[in-house]
């Protein structure tokens, strides 16, 4: 089965953080048009939901995931479907899942990093952006458990047979 994967690494600066919470990733921006038309994308530990608007805005149908979705709840955009879920329980949440796309910004929970290619149907595309080591010196997240080490992403990637169309290790 030949999957994409689309991945990238950024510490972030606290003085960034509003805009980083409020405003679509350039990165998911750039790449979730790579994501096949008609299927359902997931925006997986969705936050603020600034991801599930953009998808939207692009035509996708969105899974919309997080402990809290109140506030993708008051968006009432028919295009995306709000569940609360708790991503780190002992079982994964989403099994028998299949999907075109599943972002991921600003969130690692290793336990269950491998379901995720278990669940692009073919040709689906992955787009991980996180904090890696070094963002302890800027602030939150600092703890080693939710900071990605060097290459690990390339390294899943591998596992998984996922191509890896970009890559950055970047601090910004």
């Amino acid at each position: 089965m030949s999957q994409w994967a689309l991945h990238t690494i950024k510490a972030a600066s606290l003085t960034t953080l509003h805009e980083v919470t409020l405003n679509p990733s350039s990165w998911v921006r750039h790449f979730a048009p790579a994501i096949p038309k008609g299927g359902t994308v997931i925006d997986l530990a969705c936050g603020s939901g600034r991801h599930s608007r953009l998808l939207a805005e692009l035509g996708y149908s969105v899974l919309a995931v997080d402990q809290d979705v109140s506030n993708i709840s008051l968006l009432q955009n028919p295009s995306i479907t709000a569940k609360t879920l708790d991503l780190e329980l002992e079982v994964w949440p989403l099994n028998d899942l299949e999907v075109a796309g599943i972002v991921v910004t600003n969130y690692l929970y290793r336990p269950h990093l491998d379901q995720l290619p278990k669940m692009l149907q073919k040709g689906g595309v992955l787009i991980y952006e996180t904090f890696a080591q070094g963002n302890g010196d800027f602030g939150k997240p600092s703890n080693p458990n939710f900071l990605l080490n060097p290459g690990e992403l390339l390294a899943f990637s591998a596992l998984h047979g996922l191509k890896v169309v970009a890559y950055e290790d970047i601090f910004t």
